[in-house]
């Protein structure tokens, strides 16, 4: 792996700002290339790709992305499960990790990437990026994926969560991945706990809430884990890794607004809103964004940019679903009950599921999930509808 101070090589053929999970997987896909580019990933802390578990369906991406994305896969499982208070049930759709880890020990094996940490950017161009000490570094190809920003046309709720990867002191009998917990008491809003077992005694603990608000209080979910853990009746030996986030979930989205600050230089990842409107996973957008770049390699940065815009415009239908949804949980759903939608959800077949998460909804889809008594007031439900109200409150 290069860091801080890596002799990056003469003219390059891409600059990636941000070394989050949008620029490694892009490196990943384009270093399998016949012909593969010259890539520079900069990133403006000390450590590439950040300290995060990325998960996603079997289901979420093609059999054909598994080549080039299973070196840096931490771990693959055959099932999952969810748990509510009138509903358990056992899925069969194949889930799968990557860790900040395992994603950086994949690209650091690729002998056409550098990466220069502690580099932090001041500005993004079509053709080269102003770094802070006023230096430029030029390529025809620069992408910004510097994360999540703030931006007008963009209403938000919030998915927020703190994750222990603990070591038990017997095995925790945990075999498959428990993708919801909602037996727990529903405290901020709707609440679960993410189960991820990497090892009979390695447990990924996370405490998660779908709240209107974007406070984390990290100590406190973190009691509220190892109580978790203690009704559990594990007994935690040490704690090998912490990780929290903040992930946005759609409200609504004005698509022309948010895109009218970019020109010539392509958004991925976060910073261009590229993460399922419902989950606030980004990863089968990712690998989707990381395809369109290499099957149009090479390109320029102004063609690319036009081209992620055109791919933002298309899958907006069915992420304006997914914004309905949301408003109907966080607008006609009461905090406490909120777990009700979710619950009547995963009474769903199995495919209409396994499309809801790869962002793959079609219409018999929608009738389905749409179909039968709301588990939340009708006067609430019909609330959801209307579009622009959410958006001027968040420009107030």
């Amino acid at each position: 792996m290069r860091h801080e101070g890596a002799i990056l090589p003469e003219d390059p053929d891409v600059i990636v700002a941000g070394a989050g999970l949008a620029a490694g997987l892009l490196a990943l896909r384009l270093s399998a290339l016949p012909r593969p580019p010259r890539i520079v990933i900069l990133e403006a802390g000390d450590t590439a790709f950040g300290d995060k578990t990325w998960s996603h369906q079997a289901t979420d991406v093609d059999a054909a992305d598994r080549a080039w994305l299973d070196p840096a896969i931490a771990r693959r499982w055959t099932g999952q499960s969810v748990r509510f208070a009138s509903l358990t049930r056992h899925l069969t759709t194949g889930y799968a990790s990557m860790t900040s880890a395992s994603l950086r020990k994949a690209v650091g094996r690729l002998p056409g990437v550098t990466i220069r940490t502690n580099a932090r950017v001041r500005a993004v161009r079509p053709d080269n990026v102003v770094m802070d000490d006023g230096t430029q570094i030029a390529a025809p190809c620069v992408i910004d994926a510097r994360g999540h920003r703030t931006a007008p046309g963009l209403a938000l709720a919030y998915q927020k969560f703190v994750g222990l990867v603990v070591e038990t002191e017997v095995p925790h009998g945990i075999d498959l991945p428990v993708i919801m917990d909602a037996t727990v008491a529903q405290i901020d809003g709707f609440r679960f706990v993410y189960l991820l077992p990497f090892s009979p005694t390695r447990l990924l603990i996370e405490d998660t809430r779908y709240a209107d608000g974007c406070a984390l209080d990290e100590a406190g979910i973190e009691a509220c884990i190892r109580d978790y853990a203690t009704a559990q009746g594990w007994k935690i030996g040490t704690v090998a890794h912490r990780e929290a986030g903040v992930l946005p979930i759609a409200l609504d989205f004005d698509r022309r607004l948010f895109w009218s600050h970019a020109r010539d230089v392509p958004w991925l990842g976060m910073r261009g809103a590229f993460f399922h409107a419902t989950t606030g996973y980004s990863f089968p957008d990712a690998v989707r964004n990381a395809n369109l770049v290499a099957e149009a390699w090479p390109i320029r940065s102004a063609a690319l940019a036009d081209l992620v815009h055109d791919h933002a415009r298309a899958r907006e239908p069915r992420q304006g679903f997914y914004r309905f949804l949301n408003r109907m949980l966080f607008r006609a759903a009461r905090p406490e009950r909120r777990h009700l939608v979710m619950q009547k959800f995963y009474r769903l077949p199995q495919p209409v599921i396994e499309r809801f998460y790869a962002g793959r909804t079609g219409l018999g889809d929608v009738a389905r999930i749409l179909s039968g008594k709301p588990p939340v007031p009708i006067h609430r439900a019909l609330r959801s509808l209307p579009t622009g109200r959410l958006m001027a409150e968040a420009e107030q």
